[in-house]
């Protein structure tokens, strides 16, 4: 499933799909030069409406709203802790001051965290997430996870960390497996707003009793009609893409 998801990763890339019409175009301008005007014109048009924000931003609403964002004043007692999943840390390599945490777009799914304990002190959070990259480095995800939290003054005492995991469901699959931790009693569940129906289907899967704390959102109410821009419409066209498909593949394979 880890391999099947770099895959996925680069088959939702739009920026792939243009270059693949123009390899294509290129091989037929000779043998078939009106063909090939017509699949480079179709790759150029591609590649400016990629740009249109308020397509992926109606993609990623759908995937948002599934799990609302829970009020300041719902009540959190009778919670046993809260499950941080990762993806909001950048590269290990990145990571090169020592003093200094290097978080990515998803940085709420840390961030948010802090508050929550400040709201609930007696909560307990367990971090999961290993090393996502084909070629990991020294300092697992797990390990910038502890030092972003030892800097923000919270203790080894109220974090585990489970640093194995690959993937979505081997977040749920091996966060249970922790000792001290009962996935039938009451958890939260914090990740970004559209990884959320994906995470929350794979851990109720796994027999988690949790409930979805969504941070993270992206795509807000409504876009106005005149947002463009091709640097941020391809990333979520990208996010938008493999959340969807992700999200079938779980299904079709029995993780969700």
């Amino acid at each position: 499933m880890f391999i099947a998801a770099k895959l996925l990763a680069f088959l939702t890339q739009p920026l792939a799909w243009v270059a693949l019409l123009m390899l294509v175009a290129v091989l037929l301008v000779r043998r078939r030069p009106t063909t090939s005007q017509r699949v480079g014109a179709s790759a150029i048009t591609l590649l400016l409406l990629l740009g249109w924000e308020p397509l992926p931003d109606a993609l990623i609403r759908q995937l948002e709203t599934r799990y609302p964002a829970l009020p300041a004043s719902a009540d959190l007692n009778g919670y046993a802790g809260v499950v941080v999943l990762g993806g909001a840390l950048e590269s290990a390599y990145v990571w090169t001051q020592p003093d200094q945490s290097a978080l990515n777009d998803a940085a709420e799914r840390m961030t948010e965290v802090l508050p929550l304990l400040r709201r609930q002190p007696a909560l307990r959070v367990l971090f999961t997430g290993g090393e996502g990259e084909w070629f990991g480095g020294s300092l697992s995800e797990a390990r910038r996870a502890e030092r972003f939290f030892s800097a923000q003054g919270i203790g080894p005492s109220q974090v585990l960390y489970e640093s194995a995991s690959r993937t979505t469901y081997e977040n749920a699959l091996l966060s249970k497996a922790l000792p001290g931790i009962d996935p039938a009693q009451h958890w939260l569940l914090m990740t970004s707003a559209w990884h959320m129906p994906r995470a929350m289907a794979s851990f109720q899967k796994a027999g988690w009793n949790v409930q979805a704390f969504p941070v993270d959102f992206r795509a807000g109410l409504a876009t106005p009609w005149t947002q463009y821009s091709m640097v941020q419409g391809v990333k979520k066209w990208k996010l938008a893409l493999h959340e969807v498909l992700g999200l079938l593949a779980y299904r079709l394979s029995g993780r969700a």
